[in-house]
């Protein structure tokens, strides 16, 4: 395989993982699903650098999402059941931290 379609598998690794460890996982909706796949997405943007600092209606709108509320509800239950870790910065002038974790 040459160097582009490996790195094409590697970028799509960590969502293809995701899409293994939620596939019995009843509590994951669609909504869920949009936000870490805009994560991805965002992390893709920065270099891949683990944790990434994202603000929420920054990921919302990747998200498409019509509610930061929907946001900050469904990124700390992905936090709850193990998918990210999820630090809240609570500050206007910083993201909050989301740490990817390896499957």
């Amino acid at each position: 395989k040459n160097s582009y379609t490996l790195r094409i598998m590697e970028t799509l690794r960590p969502l293809s993982d995701f899409f293994s460890a939620i596939n019995n996982d009843f509590r994951i909706s669609s909504t869920h699903i949009a936000i870490y796949v805009s994560l991805l997405h965002y992390r893709r943007d920065k270099g891949f650098i683990n944790p990434i600092e994202a603000f929420g209606r920054d990921i919302a709108a990747l998200a498409k999402l019509s509610s930061v509320n929907t946001y900050h509800k469904c990124i700390q239950e992905l936090a709850d059941y193990g998918y990210i870790r999820y630090v809240p910065s609570f500050k206007k002038n910083q993201g909050s931290k989301i740490f990817f974790f390896e499957y």
